[in-house]
């Protein structure tokens, strides 16, 4: 074992050892990791910049302590001087490693951008915001009528709106005379009407007539990635949508990883949620920039998220959900002000937090709730929000149960050997020819299959960087299709599978996808290690799903939905070959695309939504997996592919999986098997 320090980078995963000495953009060149430098490591363009992380790290076995990088130096200080540098940011090219260090890249500081493909789903919603512009004509002062301006205000609202307020911001107060006399007593006023929780409340008013409109804002804070949708509160209209990566992923890329961070530094729930924040306001300030609209006419906004990224957004250590019986600080809606949050939008700026479930089923289940409805469902639907972390409901208008199911970043490409975040470079779609076991594929960026003319050029500018997660789902099915992979997850040689592309990777096998070697770039195989990370990842996805399908008292659904960003790009065909959902068929498996984005949209544009899902949610029985003991059964029989026990009639009439099993290293007559009958 190299007695080198160990260098980790997030988002990427990727490690290894290096001397004392090594600066942090040799470590990364070296192993791959996309991080920018123009200057050629000089010191002039800064676009190197990364972020380091001192604590314990259980998940990475290692601790990181304050010296872990070399000191603060005199190029980092001139440039901190004269540009700025974020707190806690330094320049890989100037910090070197000094001990095991765990170092996050920012996404300003990637070549590749990640593609944040939670995009705004088409909906039609009810308008009905919760804050809205009033135009009034308001009385002027009287020697003979003593009252003030801001209550002859409220009696204007009152008397031509109808709308009863009583509550203003003092920066409000403060301006409210000036504004009232430059508009010659008429004026615009928002107002944020309330709801169960808050009164009505003014929040900005303009001089005159205001011609423009207010925003809001409905964002999915995902332990991954954070998305947000900007909104026109008038026309409901999304006139942004934009995402980043979760800067906590430096703090684990797992939730209990963060929950284990927490509780294993002091004060490391306080700096996760700085770092969530800090990684929301610069999300608003992108979104504000690409719509071209000032961040001070963003008066709403509705989140959705996990239970333990609601703690920690709002501040609250999540120990508690990190031990039976994973307890919530609260399971109810939450609304505050921006300020109490520390997000810079308009200083008044109302903030809803959908209610979350229970225990590990969080707001965003709520919000996929709102959005698909399986309550009002006459079929009975399976609806899964594929992340790191997968929400699961079940239900038709009898009743919905809901659990969750921890399966980890591999889905994300995570954990895999060439796996990567979605950017473009990376393989998406994969095909293998089950005669000659050749494989095709496109790259996120180009519509052009890999054995077809043009595609050389056509990836000219991203290259082929690797794999990511719907890649992979699609690879590893695929190859157990061909034969190249048998139902207990092993990887045929090449005399077995009669293919030179099965290699030998120590005690296993791989299969070599791509051999960019020759042009400079990376090899990109897929590994046995790769195979066990996606079957622990499907199994655990699939159990849930079985154990709330035992709790309902059935063996089939009608309609399986797949949620989540991830959902909107999986083949239903291949995720039924891997096992990750129960048999259906095809044509009722459908992607609602991002549904918990959707639900926050929801809610953001239609105030009696935020009634309903409360509601909702109380009536919704939450199943904890962790003490089922059901669970691990078919957490076993799912390890399989498609599963040991589990018979998939569906899936059978569309293709043939071959009985090939490479445990006892087989003839090559038979790791044939059998072919499959068609393409489904």
């Amino acid at each position: 074992m190299s007695s080198d320090p160990l260098v980790i980078f997030t988002p990427s995963g990727k490690r290894g050892n290096f001397p004392v000495g090594t600066p942090v953009l040799t470590a990364a060149r070296q192993l791959g990791v996309d991080l920018d430098s123009v200057c050629g490591g000089r010191g002039i363009c800064s676009k190197c910049q990364v972020t380091p992380s001192v604590g314990e790290f259980p998940k990475h076995g290692v601790t990181v302590s304050e010296d872990a990088l070399s000191e603060w130096n005199a190029v980092e200080e001139r440039y901190k001087s004269k540009r700025g540098l974020i707190d806690g940011r330094r320049l890989g090219c100037q910090a070197t490693v000094q001990g095991d260090v765990v170092i996050d890249v920012p996404p300003e500081s990637q070549v590749h951008k990640q593609v944040v493909r939670k995009r705004a789903e088409a909906r039609d919603i009810t308008m009905n915001p919760s804050t809205r512009l009033y135009y009034v004509e308001v009385e002027e002062p009287d020697m003979h009528k003593p009252s003030g301006d801001l209550q002859r205000l409220y009696e204007a609202l009152k008397n031509q709106w109808d709308v009863d307020v009583q509550r203003v911001e003092m920066n409000i107060l403060q301006d409210v005379q000036k504004v009232l006399r430059q508009g010659q007593w008429k004026v615009t006023v928002a107002v944020h009407l309330g709801d169960h929780l808050r009164r009505p409340k003014i929040m900005h008013v303009w001089p005159g007539f205001y011609e423009g409109t207010i925003y809001g804002l409905a964002v999915d804070l995902g332990s991954t990635t954070i998305a947000a949708h900007l909104c026109d509160l008038k026309s409901g209209e999304v006139i942004a949508s934009s995402g980043l990566m979760n800067p906590q992923i430096r703090f684990g890329e797992d939730l209990m990883s963060r929950v284990s961070y927490s509780m294993m530094n002091e004060g490391g729930d306080l700096e996760m949620t700085r770092a969530v924040r800090e990684g929301m306001n610069a999300l608003f300030v992108q979104l504000a920039a690409e719509a071209g609209v000032d961040k001070a006419l963003i008066v709403d906004a509705v989140f959705v998220c996990n239970p333990v990224m609601h703690h920690l957004f709002l501040g609250i250590d999540p120990f508690e959900l990190g031990q039976a019986p994973f307890a919530l600080a609260t399971n109810e809606s939450i609304s505050l002000s921006a300020h109490e949050l520390d997000l810079n939008i308009h200083p008044s700026a109302r903030i809803y937090l959908l209610p979350c479930i229970a225990g590990h089923v969080g707001a965003d289940a709520a919000a996929v709730a709102l959005s698909e409805a399986p309550d009002k469902s006459e079929e009975l639907v399976l609806v899964v929000d594929v992340g790191t972390n997968a929400e699961i409901l079940l239900g038709n208008t009898d009743k919905v149960l809901a659990c969750s199911s921890p399966t980890g970043p591999a889905f994300e490409g995570a954990q895999i050997s060439s796996g990567q975040r979605a950017a473009p470079g990376a393989i998406e779609k994969v095909e293998i020819n089950p005669e000659t076991k050749e494989p095709r594929f496109r790259v996120i960026g180009s519509e052009i299959w890999s054995d077809e003319d043009g595609f050389s050029e056509a990836i000219a500018t991203t290259g082929i960087t690797g794999i990511c997660g719907s890649g992979i789902i699609e690879v590893i099915a695929e190859m157990r299709i061909a034969g190249i992979l048998d139902a207990s997850g092993l990887i045929g040689s090449a005399e077995q599978t009669g293919s030179a592309r099965c290699i030998a990777d120590g005690r296993t096998n791989a299969y070599l996808l791509w051999d960019g070697s020759a042009d400079g770039g990376p090899t990109i195989t897929v590994t046995n290690p790769d195979i066990r990370a996606i079957q622990m990842a499907k199994a655990a996805l699939y159990s849930g799903a079985r154990l709330l399908m035992d709790k309902f008292g059935v063996d089939t659904v009608d309609r399986v939905t797949l949620a989540g960003a991830f959902g909107a790009h999986i083949s239903a065909k291949h995720a039924m070959v891997l096992g990750m959902i129960p048999d259906c068929t095809i044509d009722k498996v459908t992607s609602a695309g991002n549904a918990a984005g959707t639900g926050a949209r929801i809610a953001l544009l239609n105030t009696d939504a935020r009634r309903e899902i409360e509601e909702t949610v109380r009536k919704i029985e939450k199943i904890e997996t962790a003490v089922e003991p059901r669970f691990q059964e078919h957490f076993v029989n799912a390890s399989a592919i498609p599963n040991s026990v589990e018979p998939f009639p569906i899936l059978e009439s569309i293709v043939d999986l071959p009985a090939v099993s490479f445990n006892t290293g087989g003839d090559k007559e038979a790791a044939g098997g059998r072919r499959r009958r068609r393409r489904g």
